[in-house]
């Protein structure tokens, strides 16, 4: 019995640098990024391990770190911050992810008028927004004899308020890409319209929700805005951003404040990896093509 070997090649491909008009074109972006993203958080690394002498040298500490950890109030303020943001994204989740399946199922003239409409708030300056809400509150508490400004319900609300289209817009994107096959697929099989939500629906437009929990989670750990107007002037109410606010503006101070700044930024950084591993789309995406491709070299 003869056998046959034939040599495979393995053809490398080189990839070629070529300067055209769309790498032109790019270059603005890429200046401004480094401009208003890079530098900043170059400056924000380098004084959160220096401090400055009285002769105005820099030097190399552990200091700003240290003034952060041992503050108990400033650990306060920043669980304090993680929890009002948890909670207000729920309640963004909770309310978000109707409006939002609703938005992305019905017809393409009424979607956009529901669009243009939510995000219609979004059009006046968001301290305007804050600013109106207590002067309503204001009036509430007059007429109604009760307790709002000062209260963590007034802060709760100005977050949710303010973030809630963010979590809105990105689910009814992805409910809009959402294949009425896989609905019907479902029933077809047996499943309920409780199942079919949660097993079928619910893991397709996972993208939407990791994205819209992002939008919502990360400005509502860190804003400033609402707690100050909102908060009564109750220093229970001193999140971690009018923490970081007060050592950069207030004390003049930006190296612990930078020092602050850097510390919830890793905490963020892994909070989203954290949430991106719910996402299975792009793994499930993956194994798809592999599979695709090794079906079709058995079938050649």
């Amino acid at each position: 019995m003869a056998f046959h070997v034939q040599s495979v090649k393995k053809v490398k491909t080189k990839g070629k640098f070529g300067f055209n008009i769309e790498m032109a074109g790019a270059i603005p972006f890429f200046l401004l990024l480094l401009l208003l993203v890079l530098l900043p958080f170059v400056f924000i690394v380098i004084y959160a391990f220096t401090q400055s002498t009285s002769e105005g040298y820099l030097y190399l500490t552990l200091n700003n770190f240290a003034v952060y950890l041992s503050e108990a109030s400033y650990m306060r303020a920043t669980l304090r911050s993680l929890w009002f943001a948890l909670i207000a994204t729920v309640i963004c989740l909770v309310i978000g992810y109707p409006v939002g399946y609703f938005i992305g199922r019905i017809r393409a003239k009424t979607r956009n008028l529901l669009s243009m409409l939510m995000t219609a708030t979004m059009w006046v300056n968001m301290l305007l927004r804050i600013l109106a809400w207590r002067q309503i509150f204001t009036m509430m508490e007059s007429w109604f004899h009760i307790t709002i400004l000062g209260t963590d319900f007034a802060i709760i609300f100005g977050m949710v308020y303010d973030l809630l289209p963010f979590m809105i817009i990105p689910i009814y994107t992805s409910v809009m890409k959402l294949d009425p096959a896989y609905i019907e697929a479902a029933k077809d099989l047996g499943a309920s319209s409780v199942r079919t939500f949660f097993n079928v629906i619910v893991p397709l437009t996972m993208p939407g929700i990791i994205s819209g929990i992002t939008m919502v989670f990360l400005p509502a750990a860190t804003t400033l805005v609402i707690p100050d107007k909102l908060g009564g002037g109750n220093t229970r109410y001193m999140l971690i951003g009018n923490l970081i606010e007060s050592y950069f503006i207030k004390q003049s101070n930006p190296y612990v404040g930078s020092a602050i700044a850097l510390l919830l930024g890793i905490v963020i950084l892994l909070f989203i990896y954290l949430l991106g591993k719910l996402d299975r789309t792009v793994v499930a995406d993956r194994d798809d093509n592999n599979k695709r491709i090794v079906a079709s070299r058995k079938g050649a």
